[in-house]
């Protein structure tokens, strides 16, 4: 009896028309609207993808903090103290820690919304869902990670009085947004080409590991521009080197937490080019996202 009464509200139903885009054919709004619409299952799938990190685990989400304070402690020790980079920049435990929490809040996005596809293959294959809903919640999932962190370097600035005034505090938002920006392009397009090639997840983590040494992370900016001096490389080297919107970013972060920080720590008119940087994220993001719907088309037949 049930069964009848769900087969005629089935049979009622009428047909979803999807159009090239991917769109709901004559619905308004677009994707954005499609996707809130469905603010309920993203919330599912973001809790599903963190019960799903530390699934039989003793410690279980105390491994949000010891992760992130066991590779702090790693580079503190190697680098500022054996090596000797913390007598260059003062608070070098803060500046450190503050630069790989923005990091890793970028790498947590691009390597889960990587994944993400395939990791939801049997869903892509089964119902109709709006695809970048499976990348949005790989990246949910890193900004909770992300806020975790964010707490522990808060009480360790606080506590050791490396916090900066509160205005020079309002470069969080920028360094955030444009990470953001960038982490959620990069993410959308990499999930759509992880599904035709699968090499995408594994060069991936080597691009990554690339772009953590060359932003100052356990180094400085000055340190950048003197090894330039030394080498004798062009002016444009450097141009180079701060149009990175990793490396803006964190140079951003570090204002907002490293108190220490002097005008000479940080590039000329980084406001200027983080605005650019910005800029340019969202039009790499526009262009991600039309390259994600057209290749949206052929995900369950690859999968």
């Amino acid at each position: 009896m049930d069964n009848s009464a769900r087969y005629e509200r089935l049979a009622a139903e009428p047909f979803a028309i999807i159009d090239s885009d991917g769109l709901h054919a004559g619905r308004p709004g677009g994707k954005l609207r499609e996707i809130f619409s469905r603010g309920e299952l993203l919330n599912l799938l973001v809790r599903r993808d963190l019960q799903a990190r530390y699934r039989d685990s003793v410690l279980g989400f105390l491994w949000t903090v010891i992760r992130p304070l066991i590779q702090f402690l790693m580079y503190f020790i190697v680098l500022g103290q054996f090596l000797r980079a913390a007598e260059g920049i003062p608070q070098f435990a803060i500046y450190l820690f503050s630069g790989l929490t923005l990091f890793a809040f970028f790498s947590d996005m691009v390597f889960g919304a990587t994944g993400s596809i395939l990791n939801n293959a049997g869903l892509v294959k089964k119902i109709y869902l709006p695809r970048e809903i499976f990348p949005l919640a790989s990246i949910g999932a890193a900004g909770f990670m992300f806020t975790v962190q964010l707490v522990i370097l808060l009480a360790a600035a606080i506590a050791v009085q490396a916090l900066p005034d509160a205005v020079q505090m309002l470069w969080f938002f920028p360094s955030v947004v444009l990470i953001l920006v960038y982490g959620l392009a990069i993410g959308l397009l990499l999930s759509a080409l992880n599904v035709y090639l699968r090499d995408i997840q594994y060069l991936t983590e080597v691009v990554m590991m690339l772009a953590m040494w060359g932003s100052p992370i356990v180094y400085s900016w000055q340190m950048v521009q003197d090894a330039i001096s030394r080498f004798s490389l062009p002016s444009w080297v450097l141009e180079i080197y701060a149009a990175n919107p990793i490396t803006i970013g964190v140079l951003g972060f570090h204002k907002a937490f490293w108190g220490e920080g002097t005008p000479a720590d940080y590039p000329e008119n980084l406001g200027l080019r983080m605005a650019i940087a910005t800029v340019v994220g969202l039009v790499f993001l526009v262009f991600s996202h039309r390259s994600f719907i057209r290749m949206q088309g052929n995900f369950a037949q690859e999968l």
